[in-house]
């Protein structure tokens, strides 16, 4: 299995960017996918999830109304619209899938996906 992110890149304060993670070696239609990141010294923090078949989607306070994650289960992929973007947006962004279905509560938990992609940077400046 792998998780293939991309679309990272450096934008100014208040610009828009599209990750993409396309999931290979099995489906993952059923099962929820999400997008962490990971700045500088800090930890990886959860940023948003979205459960199997795209029924339902959260997101941390920091982003919420700026980030939106989606899913094509046709395509196997993942997606996170970034607008408004923000410097303290900078990181690399990993996405992940969990291998079963989980309850809608513990998705923003790291220890819950059992897939990782590589990370794709991205760069807000002001």
């Amino acid at each position: 299995v792998q998780l293939q992110a991309s679309g990272g890149g450096s934008v100014q304060a208040g610009g828009s960017l599209r990750l993409s993670c396309a999931a290979s070696g099995r489906p993952f239609g059923e099962n929820p996918m999400g997008w962490f990141r990971q700045a500088p010294g800090k930890e990886r923090e959860f940023v948003a999830a979205i459960t199997g078949r795209g029924g339902s989607a959260y997101s941390a306070d920091s982003v919420k109304g700026r980030f939106t994650i989606s899913r094509d289960n046709a395509k196997n992929t993942v997606y996170l619209q970034m607008n408004s973007l923000k410097p303290e947006d900078t990181a690399v962004y990993y996405c992940a899938a969990s291998s079963t279905r989980r309850a809608s509560v513990v998705l923003g938990s790291r220890s819950i996906y059992d897939y990782w992609g590589q990370g794709t940077q991205v760069t807000v400046s002001s």
